[in-house]
């Protein structure tokens, strides 16, 4: 149990026993600031409005009835009915021994695992993947890596387009070279340029077009010849994105992927389901279903389009045989989307149509974890100096070479490969760490000199935090603490820095419910800087066991869980930088 459940678990008791509603939430935190001890509760406010009580009458009531006898040093009312904590120095220190004692670092399995799906990275097979799919592949994996360590079973979905119109016009594109007796082995090593010359002829000629409109029907009929030349674009595209997953640390593997055509021959039968539910209509020839909730201002209701009137599907069609899929077959408890926050609309439409037509039930949580955009020093989406895309394996290939660059100046005497794997670490962490520490429904400024410095929530910084503190025992000549080192806390840095330990289980639940994963990276920045204020103020190497022991557990525990936290977010640590 962690110490924020161990006390709400006690402050709803004492709320219950107090006469408040049994739904009232203790609403408790770790405290903003040191004057309001260690743990504040906001909740009586709450509860006494709904009882029709002074907060404050309330708020005595329950500080008479919480069983904290041996836990806390003092319990406070403070302003209207706030309920502050401050925890003994003596039994916080046992608590964290028995943290640090833990290879979890105090991070429980869950007792009621959910199947979770989630649907992260998704590129399009006709092209290079480019910094569009960053973000998505990035906070997916770390969303991932944490679900996996509470002991969730996660399925990953990459959803890739792999289907459609562009797929036809590579299949002309290509056969027109082999038609000419031409090997395209070096054309097809290039896929973003093979895709962009093709969607060139695609829109200036018009006989080209007809044809790749051809090869559409022929493939989505069944054509061998039209399947094998597909299956070939999609091969080559997928080798790409391993490639890029491989440079990312990222753990999508070819098995994850589960593409549009994957939904192909469901499309049918999603439009006849709709159809004997009744939510079928017909629109200019288009069948659609009309929901009230998708009403605007003017009483017009934005339809979603099912099938076209040629015949045609659309990506609802797909993604409702995928929401059907996930919670029919695979039994998901929840279904994570980690897409674009301009896809917000679609999957608000596609959520409603699924539960209207019963595709999935109400015990299967579908939920969207939008994200924004990357966006340049111009205050544009992030692209080339030309304009162009910016392809990921040059972004890495790039933030690798500007970190060798400053490992270099700071470090010329580390030998060049220990200074080419501190530059791999740092570089591909700096970008995956500048977008995990933001808000991800925020948009964000690319700037290479704030990601890669030294100082501020970096992931180089936190790098660096994690080898000083390794230095410390290199420098002394120290093992780490064995089993019998316990933790004394006596200066209120050591209890500070102890506390922030304590709250790493209930960070790392809380970005599994919440799908945030800069509250992680808040966290161990903080825990960075409280460790950094502890050692200017608590002397490590020239005190005295056991008080050396105890600090020394505590540099330990520190290390670990800046480790660990990097790799809940897929981000590595080196010894020394």
């Amino acid at each position: 149990m962690t110490l924020r459940h161990l006390l709400e678990s006690r402050l709803t008791q004492a709320l219950q026993k107090a006469g408040a509603p049994s739904e009232a939430p203790p609403m408790l935190g770790p405290a903003t600031r040191p004057e309001f001890g260690d743990y504040q509760g906001n909740g009586v406010m709450g509860a006494a409005k709904k009882m029709g009580l002074k907060p404050r009458e309330l708020a005595e009531k329950v500080v008479a009835a919480l069983d904290l006898e041996g836990i806390a040093e003092k319990v406070e009312i403070a302003g209207p009915g706030f309920i502050n904590i401050t925890l003994k120095s003596a039994w916080l220190a046992g608590y964290v021994n028995g943290v640090l004692a833990d290879e979890r670092l105090g991070v429980a399995t869950t007792a009621a695992p959910q199947t979770v799906v989630v649907d992260y990275s998704h590129p399009n097979l006709a092209k290079e993947m480019h910094v569009g799919h960053l973000r998505s592949t990035i906070i997916g994996d770390a969303l991932v890596r944490i679900l996996e360590f509470l002991g969730h079973r996660v399925i990953r979905h990459n959803h890739v387009g792999d289907w459609g119109t562009q797929f036809g016009m590579l299949i002309a594109h290509l056969d027109h070279f082999e038609g000419q007796g031409q090997d395209v082995s070096g054309e097809l090593a290039d896929l973003e340029e093979f895709y962009r010359v093709s969607k060139q002829r695609f829109d200036e000629d018009a006989g080209f077009a007809r044809i790749a409109r051809e090869y559409v029907v022929r493939l989505q009929g069944g054509d061998p010849n039209c399947l094998e030349v597909w299956q070939r674009f999609v091969g080559e595209s997928l080798s790409h994105c391993e490639q890029v997953y491989a440079r990312l640390g990222v753990t999508l593997k070819r098995e994850d992927v589960r593409p549009e055509s994957a939904y192909n021959d469901d499309l049918p039968c999603v439009v006849e389901d709709l159809r004997k539910a009744g939510l079928l209509r017909q629109s200019q020839g288009a069948l659609c279903v009309f929901l009230e909730e998708f009403k605007d201002k003017e009483g017009e209701i934005t339809p979603v389009i099912i099938q076209k009137s040629d015949g045609a599907y659309l990506y609802a069609t797909t993604d409702l045989a995928a929401v059907r899929y996930r919670a029919r077959q695979l039994k998901a408890d929840r279904v994570l989307y980690v897409v674009d926050a301009r896809q917000d609309l679609h999957l608000r439409q596609v959520f409603a149509v699924a539960r209207a037509a019963d595709f999935a039930p109400a015990s299967c949580s579908l939920e969207h974890h939008a994200f924004g955009t990357m966006m340049g020093r111009d205050g544009k989406p992030f692209r080339t100096r030309q304009g162009g895309t910016v392809k990921l394996l040059e972004l890495l290939d790039e933030a690798e070479a500007r970190a060798f660059a400053l490992v270099s100046e700071k470090n010329p005497d580390l030998a060049e490969e220990e200074r080419r794997q501190i530059a791999r670490v740092a570089g591909i962490g700096s970008v995956k760490y500048a977008d995990l520490s933001l808000n991800r429904t925020t948009d964000y400024l690319f700037d290479w000199d704030k990601m890669l410095a030294l100082d501020g929530n970096t992931a180089p910084y936190l790098q660096y935090s994690y080898a000083r503190v390794q230095s410390i025992f290199r420098r002394g000549d120290l093992e780490a603490p064995g089993a019998q080192a316990r933790l004394l806390i006596a200066e209120p840095a050591e209890k500070t820095l102890a506390l922030k330990l304590a709250h790493f289980a209930e960070t790392v639940e809380g970005v599994a419910s919440e799908c945030y994963p800069n509250m992680l990276c808040a966290y161990l920045y903080s825990l960075a800087e409280t460790f950094m204020r502890f050692y200017e103020t608590c002397p490590v190497l020239k005190a005295e066991d056991p008080v050396r022991q105890s600090r020394l557990l505590l540099c330990q525990g520190t290390a670990r869980t800046i480790r660990t936290g990097l790799g809940l977010l897929g981000i590595e640590t080196v010894e020394r930088m």
